[in-house]
């Protein structure tokens, strides 16, 4: 298997690169930073957002249950309101299928 480079990852993402990260519009990532109070970016004096690997890590979690799971905000926010623990965990173990079965995908054409 081919050896491939560990991507660098920054301490801090401005709003238009998380806006690109889930091909949505930065007012979409400003609106859902209102109504979700697990997304916490810091401040410049300036007013800009700065998003920690935490934050995006939030907003993979929302963007699953409201795009793809089809969940209201409303039904969103209840979810991570009643079972965060378990919501979370149930995303991760969908991320890791899904880059399983990316891995997976790769070493079939590899062949």
């Amino acid at each position: 298997m081919p050896y491939k480079e560990k991507r660098v990852e920054k301490l801090y993402y401005s709003i238009s690169e998380v806006a690109e990260m889930f091909n949505v519009n930065p007012s979409l990532i400003r609106y859902w930073e209102k109504e979700f109070d697990i997304i916490k970016p810091k401040k410049n004096k300036k007013g800009n957002r700065f998003f920690t690997i935490e934050d995006i890590e939030h907003f993979h979690i929302i963007y699953y249950l409201v795009k793809e799971l089809g969940l209201t905000l409303t039904g969103a926010k209840k979810k991570l309101k009643e079972n965060k623990d378990g919501t979370m965990n149930n995303f991760e173990v969908i991320k890791s299928l899904k880059e399983i079965k990316s891995l997976l995908l790769e070493i079939r054409e590899d062949i």
